[in-house]
């Protein structure tokens, strides 16, 4: 047994979530601005729906061999966000949810062996079929919060945010990082490369990252943790080691770095050419 079926699971129950909420936005919901600079409720589903072919294009790949970019180009990403962010709700309702049938009928129908192919997004490096659902559950999990709309960091499953928060490790950009130890104060990545050994304390330490470059030592729960370092919270919950060290303020006053640059890659470099048995 492999990972393929709970990952399987997993991004259809992330999905049915996302297009729950999809279908209680109006068109006057979708013309307001979401949580990413520059862009509405609008622009943040016509991504979803226009990234669910990306991902068939690159299983579509797999299963041929014949290499087919994710995207044409950035400039025509864009454009085609561009193009369908305004249309109404229902239009955006019905794109997105044909375009994750689509995807679901693809992901069912891929042959064992193809799970293995070598494909690769917009940026290297190449990452073997199996990750494509990674990276869906990614950008369905970020997305759904960038919507604004009742569904926050506090809604991620434990399973994404400890995959992701592992992946943001396995991928970390140390020449420019802002930040030098991340203690987390539960046990989500206790079994993670690079995070020494959970302990219990009196301070309730039990796991770190450490060597992460330069900066002050940050600390807070793993979902507090990821949410920051995506973007997705100006830093609640997440606290300087010692309190009190002197910075200049960050988002919303709270002291903090801005967080270092997250995603540099779409895939981490050292991924097994199978399906593991987890992930």
């Amino acid at each position: 047994m492999t990972v393929l079926p709970a990952l399987q699971a997993e991004l259809a129950t992330a999905t049915a979530r996302l297009l729950a909420t999809a279908a209680s936005l109006s068109d006057a919901d979708l013309a307001a601005p979401s949580l990413l600079p520059g862009w509405t409720r609008g622009h943040v589903l016509a991504h979803v729906a226009q990234n669910a072919g990306s991902h068939l294009n690159l299983l579509t790949w797999a299963r041929t061999g014949v290499r087919i970019p994710q995207y044409a180009s950035l400039q025509a990403r864009a454009a085609e966000i561009e193009a369908t962010a305004a249309r109404p709700a229902a239009r955006l309702l019905a794109d997105l949810e044909n375009g994750a049938a689509r995807l679901a009928t693809a992901i069912r129908e891929l042959p064992e062996e193809a799970w293995s192919a070598q494909v690769e997004g917009m940026r290297p490096p190449p990452h073997p079929a199996w990750y494509v659902l990674v990276r869906r559950l990614r950008e369905v999990g970020f997305h759904h919060v960038d919507l604004d709309a009742e569904y926050g960091p506090a809604d991620w499953p434990e399973r994404f945010v400890v995959r992701e928060l592992r992946d943001c490790l396995a991928s970390w950009p140390r020449d420019k990082s802002t930040v030098s130890e991340i203690i987390l104060l539960d046990a989500a990545l206790e079994h993670s490369a690079g995070v020494d050994p959970p302990r219990e304390h009196s301070a309730g330490v039990v796991a770190r990252w450490h060597d992460l470059g330069r900066g002050p030592v940050v600390q807070g729960t793993s979902r507090d943790m990821l949410a920051w370092l995506t973007g997705r919270s100006h830093g609640r919950g997440v606290t300087l080691v010692p309190a009190g060290q002197s910075l200049m303020p960050g988002p919303g006053g709270t002291g903090l770095p801005e967080p270092p640059p997250w995603l540099t890659m779409p895939a981490p470099a050292d991924l097994p050419a199978t399906p593991p048995k987890d992930y």
